[in-house]
């Protein structure tokens, strides 16, 4: 395709030089440029590609999408934009053949719960015959394929190449989690959308958002602009209304000519649970969702994974599926990696892994584990270092709030000073009152130990349990990996449980 086709996708400022030439690729990366290729300098929070166009000029950009206004040099194309990401979107939909116009899109968003509803409604979409991908947290997988997440979403033309690898391979339907850094920065632009659903809003990313209010306007951006600009003819939002920003969504959009769904607890909303049950095996009952009843169980446990449940249903209600199609995706799904994942032992201690690493999740989380355990709840988590640093205090109290026990470790403190991270979580736990320990303690009733080795905290932490305990280990889940410094080293929570009461077992 010539370059002069892409130039009416959005508003360009005085574009120069020659639209004939054949476009045989899009680039933001001056390194990956070749012959024939569009290069886009996007402005970044580190590096400005601006900055690196005489390189692209050199490896044979055929011509480049520029935002700065300057004079530049004569004999190459020219493309000015107002939002270089926005068109980039919008060039990558357009040169990949528009694959998200040909299959099912549901985008989630929302603070927590994105990952596990996403691998709800792929389960759903499976059970349905509609062969789904997955963009998301963990991987990006798709017909017994499956690649690495380096982003909860990637880029816009990593985004189009891959939905057009989907299609090529079968796929009709993908499920997306879109971050709210995603929104921002225009790297779902060009999807089209049938359903986008938001899961709720809480404290994270405030080092990255401006306020708690910059942090909704962009989850917003989900439903109040990419999914309004979809081209599909029929388009709906699924909304967890009894989170007070999920309110404010629903009122946002009742001008917007979208279809909407509330879930919620309660039974004004269109989905609400009419019969529940619920404890270490799973969740059982019965939903209602706009004049239907539906059956489900799930082996998933705890309230948060109820909410998860009602809106996966509320996407399959959007797509019309039937409500024995949806019940059975729902039943199919077993687990979710590092989301109340559990490690098997022989020691009559329940040992959950999960990823909950922010003060809403972990509290939903703990609420949700209470209930299980026969005796004491032990808590093992930390918070990432280079982030948010007013969370940890917060994180800090629920923890000691709502545990029996707590282990404060590290997580991924990157290139903050460990103590200090672990220290300002210290202000929360004895805002409580809770004791300090050293040693083991096995026999402890209420108190704390800070390790910021992580092996040993999760080593303090199963060493301490007795038979009934529950041993959470949070704030990592999947992740296989901890930042120490700039240097990634493998860890997993999940395989040290398992190597940690090996050797308890074994002495």
């Amino acid at each position: 395709m010539r370059l002069r086709e892409f130039l009416p996708l959005q508003e360009v400022e005085e574009a120069e030089g020659n639209f004939d030439q054949e476009v045989t690729g899009l680039t933001y990366d001056s390194r990956q440029v070749r012959a024939g290729q569009i290069f886009f300098a996007v402005p970044g929070e580190k590096f400005d590609g601006h900055e690196f166009i005489p390189q692209a000029l050199q490896r044979g950009a055929a011509g480049v999408v520029v935002a700065l206004k300057r004079t530049w040099p004569q004999g190459v194309t020219w493309i000015p934009t107002k939002n270089v990401r926005r068109t980039m979107g919008l060039w990558g939909a357009h040169f990949y053949g528009q694959p998200s116009r040909r299959m099912r899109m549901v985008g989630v968003t929302g603070t927590n719960g994105k990952t596990t509803v996403s691998y709800l409604v792929e389960s759903i979409l499976s059970a349905a015959g509609l062969e789904p991908g997955v963009i998301g947290t963990i991987n990006y997988r798709y017909r017994g394929r499956q690649l690495p997440s380096h982003h909860t979403t990637p880029e816009s033309l990593e985004v189009h190449s891959l939905l057009a690898e989907m299609e090529t391979t079968g796929a009709q339907s993908v499920v997306m989690e879109v971050s709210s850094h995603a929104l921002v920065q225009e790297r779902v632009r060009g999807i089209d959308f049938d359903v986008g659903l938001f899961t709720n809003l809480s404290r994270d990313h405030l080092d990255y958002h401006a306020s708690m209010d910059d942090y909704f306007f962009a989850k917003s951006k989900l439903f109040t602009d990419y999914l309004k600009a979809s081209a599909k003819p029929r388009k709906a939002a699924v909304i967890y209304a009894e989170d007070a920003r999920g309110r404010e969504l629903l009122d946002k959009l009742q001008d917007t000519g979208l279809e909407t769904w509330s879930y919620g607890m309660d039974n004004h909303w269109d989905i609400h649970p009419l019969e529940l049950q619920s404890d270490v095996a799973g969740l059982r009952g019965r939903l209602k969702f706009k004049g239907r009843q539906l059956d489900f169980s799930s082996p998933l446990i705890g309230a948060a994974n109820l909410q998860n449940i009602m809106g996966a249903v509320g996407v399959g209600g959007c797509l019309d599926l039937p409500g024995d199609v949806i019940a059975k995706g729902i039943h199919q799904l077993t687990a979710v990696p590092g989301r109340l994942e559990k490690v098997e032992n022989d020691r009559g201690v329940s040992v959950l892994v999960d990823y909950a690493h922010t003060p809403d999740a972990l509290e939903k989380v703990l609420g949700a584990v209470r209930p299980l355990t026969q005796r004491r709840l032990l808590t093992v988590f930390g918070c990432g270092g280079d982030r948010d640093r007013g969370k940890r205090p917060l994180m800090g109290e629920i923890a000691a709030r709502l545990s029996d026990l707590v282990i404060l470790t590290s997580d991924n403190p990157r290139t903050e000073d460990p103590l200090r991270i672990l220290a300002e979580i210290e202000d929360g736990i004895q805002s409580m009152g809770l004791k300090r320990f050293g040693g083991d303690n096995p026999q402890a009733q209420r108190g704390y130990w800070v390790e910021k080795d992580r092996r040993a905290a999760i080593r303090i932490g199963l060493r301490a349990a007795q038979r009934g305990d529950l041993v959470l280990i949070a704030g990592k889940g999947h992740e296989d990996y901890q930042i120490l410094g700039t240097t990634k080293i493998h860890f997993d929570d999940r395989e040290v449980a398992r190597e940690e009461l090996s050797r308890i077992s074994s002495t």
